[in-house]
């Protein structure tokens, strides 16, 4: 070989060379050609915040509500709307919450947002005193009663419920085509906890049959309903931490500014449950419908195996 082509050939040789290193940096440093980024988070937890800046935070940090709501889709909100109370007794979600939620949805392009919630107290004046009609209204969603058995003619099958096997739910949420599930946490007499679980409760026909059935084996099984709600938003701005489920005074209120927001919904319960006992101490045996969900396989309480987001305002 003459001398120019040999240099020639070791240019060559030199420069595939160089473009094979780069290559291959590159590909260690992607990892089999995906961009490392980092993972969206199982759970976000957001504290010392007003509840429209803790909704922010978390649907941000969750990667935003396009993540759960696209455009053109009917969204059903179910919030905690069950009794004749103000905002101040935390005895229904948090009207401000439930505002902004309606607007965010809108924003991403629902083409309507729903919100109801199968009352006990008079529905009117639940609707009215929590707060909700009117943050639901002035944001742009509608309000639907829900204390009227014409509301509710779809019956779905429950074939891995233990006691309940089907139930009849509300005609809003049979439509839509996602919902999201925004419980306010506190204490409950007969359930001991209400949080997202036991939120399903409002939006069925008859919940006599919860009562007389083993009432935390069909909060269970009530949430084994193939329709999953795309995200679960738990309200703990205030939290009513005994004479739950509707409070007796402000004295079972505490101010404790705080959101917890997860897909899975055992996960969800047992997070809240674990920040209840911050405040007052209740067993997990003590609140059998998270357990019970487990054992469906509704999710998990091990909140130890979860990517956890924690949030500090």
């Amino acid at each position: 070989m003459k001398r120019r082509e040999f240099l020639r050939s070791s240019a060559l040789i030199g420069a595939s060379a160089a473009v094979s290193l780069k290559f291959d940096g590159l590909q260690a440093a992607l990892g089999s050609g995906k961009i490392a980024v980092e993972a969206a988070p199982d759970m976000v937890a957001v504290m010392g915040g007003e509840p429209v800046e803790m909704l922010d935070k978390a649907l941000e940090a969750l990667g935003g509500i396009e993540n759960f709501v696209k455009n053109g889709q009917k969204i059903v909100i179910k919030p905690n709307i069950g009794w004749d109370r103000a905002p101040e007794m935390a005895g229904n979600t948090n009207p401000e919450l439930i505002g902004a939620l309606v607007k965010r949805c809108i924003a991403a392009g629902a083409s309507k947002v729903t919100v109801f919630d199968h009352t006990c107290d008079d529905w009117k004046k639940c609707y009215a005193s929590s707060g909700i009609e009117a943050a639901v209204k002035a944001a742009g969603g509608v309000v639907l009663p829900a204390n009227d058995q014409k509301y509710y003619n779809t019956e779905i099958s429950l074939p891995l419920g233990v006691s309940l096997k089907s139930a009849k739910i509300h005609d809003a949420l049979a439509e839509a085509d996602a919902w999201i599930n925004v419980p306010v946490l506190k204490n409950h007499g007969g359930a001991k906890l209400s949080c997202a679980m036991k939120n399903y409760m409002g939006i069925v026909w008859d919940r006599r049959f919860f009562h007389s059935h083993d009432l935390q084996q069909c909060i269970a099984d009530i949430c084994t309903w193939e329709k999953k709600p795309v995200l679960n938003i738990v309200d703990s701005y205030r939290m009513m931490f005994q004479n739950g489920p509707q409070g007796k005074s402000a004295a079972d209120v505490q101010n404790v500014k705080t959101l917890i927001a997860a897909k899975d919904i055992i996960a969800t319960d047992t997070a809240a449950l674990q920040f209840f006992n911050q405040v007052k101490k209740l067993p997990l045996e003590a609140v059998g419908h998270i357990t019970m969900g487990q054992s469906l396989k509704l999710g998990t309480t091990d909140l130890q195996g979860l990517n956890i987001k924690r949030i500090k305002i």
